[in-house]
């Protein structure tokens, strides 16, 4: 018992304070505020590494829109849903594809595999304006590629027949519940992407070990359970556009707008919520 009385005293007289947490825990030592990316940096065009980073989305983008309406597909050509993987499954297969895309380029061109992403982090000052115009390009070109090796592998009758993955308003839903659906859930997409890859977390919890794809593609995978019955899920232009183009039927066309305006409303939210709200940082620069 002695023994024990001491290792609390020591304990006792080692912390005598108690550890602060949260923000109060931040200390000018062990962050520092990265400076907002330029607009414009015409050198980034002579730079392989942004034309790496360019294809590392595309391929990206390609392999998400190929595993993932395939899975959509699948669950809709069976008669019986029970004999499929579900909602759910497909609702893992996009979360599942995120978490692996991003673990997988997030250290060549940041993972983004979304053109919203991408404008979220635009409007934040993570990246140039260059490079997000190069990356929604590479995005959207990767998206059509893949929806098009699925119709190759399916055929064109029974791609058409089966709906080609495409993103519409379900029946019984109006487009401004659908645009709802795409602002609310590209805003929970993309705040997670902020939270996940925010340098001040990263120090202030640095003894909470977090895999920043895992919340990311979870963030994804939680979304399509709650908007699938919806709008089929769309949270992302590139995948939407590459469906759409592929399949290319009105209904599909009708309300395609509601999956590039909802996604880039609610990025930009996300934006100003993390900037404004959660760091501060327009308040930070006044003083």
């Amino acid at each position: 018992m002695e023994g024990k009385e001491e290792d609390v005293k020591l304990g006792a007289n080692k912390y005598s304070e108690r550890q602060p947490i949260g923000t109060s825990a931040q200390t000018d030592k062990d962050y520092k505020e990265p400076p907002p990316a330029p607009w414009f940096e015409p050198g980034e065009l002579s730079s392989w590494s942004f034309y790496r980073a360019g294809i590392a989305e595309f391929i990206a983008t390609f392999l998400f829109l190929y595993i993932t309406v395939l899975t959509v597909m699948g669950v809709v050509k069976s008669p019986t849903k029970c004999g499929t993987v579900g909602i759910q499954g497909i609702a893992w297969a996009f979360g599942g594809m995120i978490f692996a895309l991003v673990y997988c380029t997030a250290g060549i061109s940041g993972g983004h595999i979304n053109p919203a992403v991408t404008f979220g982090l635009l409007l934040a000052r993570k990246l140039s304006l260059t490079r997000a115009l190069f990356y929604m390009v590479m995005q959207c070109l990767g998206a059509i590629c893949g929806a098009g090796v699925v119709k190759g592998f399916e055929g064109k009758t029974q791609y058409n027949l089966l709906g080609g993955g495409a993103n519409v308003v379900a029946h019984g839903y109006t487009k401004g519940s659908g645009l709802g659906a795409e602002i609310v859930g590209t805003f929970v997409l993309v705040y997670t992407v902020f939270s996940a890859t925010d340098a001040k977390r990263s120090a202030r919890d640095s003894h909470v070990p977090i895999l920043a794809p895992l919340p990311i593609g979870f963030a994804v995978f939680l979304v399509h359970l709650a908007t699938i019955p919806i709008t089929g899920t769309g949270i992302n232009p590139a995948r939407s556009l590459g469906a759409a183009i592929i399949f290319n039927k009105d209904h599909a066309w009708d309300d395609h707008w509601i999956f590039w305006v909802g996604p880039f409303i609610g990025a930009a939210l996300a934006a100003m919520y993390h900037t404004i709200v959660i760091r501060a940082i327009p308040f930070k620069s006044r003083s």
